[in-house]
């Protein structure tokens, strides 16, 4: 208990000492476009406790997560059979090469003429942005498997299924995290912009109907909500992390206890 006490301290020290300086430094303000933080934090209780947190937060949450799941599994499917099947990444390399250097906003025309403005536009677009880290991490993952592990499953004549679910899934699965961190921060830029072109509704809107109409301190609070789900996000990805790759860090931990 003490042990995660001083890492929660460690970890808040920072934030909690720029938001105090934010506070004494904005009090009294009188600019329009960088209002007082108290001012700020009061119109976040008027307005996300609850009525927006269920309108435009919830949804929000939903999208990116349902799209960040869909481009997860899309992008380890695609990425375990390019990286088994070399012949067939290199022919494909060029194809995602291109289509991963594509930025989320140039596809929004695209994707809202194909699939209008509606929810489906919202996710289809997270998961098209946030599948390719995943897919190419797994990819270098599959292929960075120690042919020593190859022979040894060859030399017990284990199936390809069987190679595939206790060989390379693991080995793998430490840079399709990594992969998977980076995609999630674009997930969460690519939420925000579809909801701001699309369809009313969602945390992007907000923030961007607040700017339209000149209620600046409502921005801020949709912005200061965008950062906590993007922290809150981070922190829960990190601790599935954690748990799924417990064994990584412990098998890291015994090399550098021998050495």
């Amino acid at each position: 208990m003490v042990k995660v006490a001083k890492t929660v301290a460690w970890e808040l020290w920072l934030p909690v000492l720029l938001i105090a300086a934010w506070w004494f430094a904005s009090a009294g303000s009188t600019s329009f476009y960088w209002p007082a933080l108290s001012d700020i934090a009061s119109r976040l209780g008027e307005l996300w406790f609850f009525d927006h947190l269920v309108d435009d937060a919830v949804p929000s949450i939903i999208r990116l997560l349902s799209g960040f799941a869909i481009g997860f599994v899309v992008a380890v499917a695609l990425g375990l059979l390019l990286g088994s099947v070399a012949a067939l990444e290199d022919a494909t390399r060029p194809l995602v090469e291109f289509m991963r250097a594509l930025p989320s906003v140039a596809l929004l025309p695209i994707m809202m003429l194909l699939l209008g403005t509606g929810n489906d536009m919202k996710v289809v677009t997270i998961a098209f942005v946030s599948m390719w880290p995943i897919l190419l991490n797994t990819v270098e993952g599959v292929r960075a498997v120690d042919p020593v592990l190859h022979q040894v499953a060859a030399s017990y004549r284990l199936t390809r299924w069987h190679r595939l679910r206790h060989l390379v899934i693991p080995a793998a699965m430490p840079q399709v995290f990594a992969g998977a961190r980076v995609a999630l921060s674009m997930s969460v830029v690519a939420m925000v912009l579809t909801e701001m072109v699309g369809s009313p509704g969602g945390l992007g809107y907000f923030v961007l109907n607040s700017q339209r109409t000149f209620d600046i301190v409502a921005m801020w609070t949709g912005l200061i909500v965008l950062g906590f789900i993007g922290y809150a996000t981070n922190k829960g990805f990190g601790l599935l992390e954690s748990r799924v790759l417990a064994w990584h860090r412990g098998y890291t931990n015994q090399k550098e206890d021998q050495r």
